[in-house]
């Protein structure tokens, strides 16, 4: 069994990034931590608290496919879930026999994560501590 501590964050692809940004801070009461232009990416990511706690990423892309399923599509993109050591929780992945992604770096933390899918195909982040 996977140790996971908590859920780290929601990452939302919004087809409206002003729209949902607006949204998010204006009416929900989000408080802008840091944003991003990813301009390979043609992409913002920005990443929201509530209160002290980061609690959402907000991306917006060009075009967006609207499947759910899809790590890149409007809606709901992943569950993100901390974890204290990724390498640990990726020999578990593989001792279960779970298919996951190679384990990647945040390029603006730092920090280690990889990808897996529930068997419904949602995407699953384990993000290192």
């Amino acid at each position: 069994m996977l140790k996971i501590n908590q859920i780290h964050h929601i990452a939302i692809i919004c087809s409206d990034y002003e729209r949902s940004l607006r949204f998010y801070v204006d009416v929900l009461g989000f408080r802008v931590l840091a944003e991003h232009y990813r301009t390979e990416r043609q992409s913002f990511k920005t990443d929201l608290a509530l209160g002290d706690n980061y609690v959402i990423e907000l991306f917006s892309f060009p075009s967006p496919p609207a499947r759910l399923s899809h790590p890149e599509a409007t809606g709901l993109r992943h569950l993100a879930f901390e974890v204290t050591d990724v390498e640990e929780a990726v020999a578990e992945l593989d001792k279960l026999g779970v298919k996951h992604e190679a384990v990647r770096v945040d390029e603006y933390t730092q920090k280690r994560f990889v990808f897996l899918q529930d068997p419904d195909g949602l995407p699953i982040e384990l993000y290192e501590r």
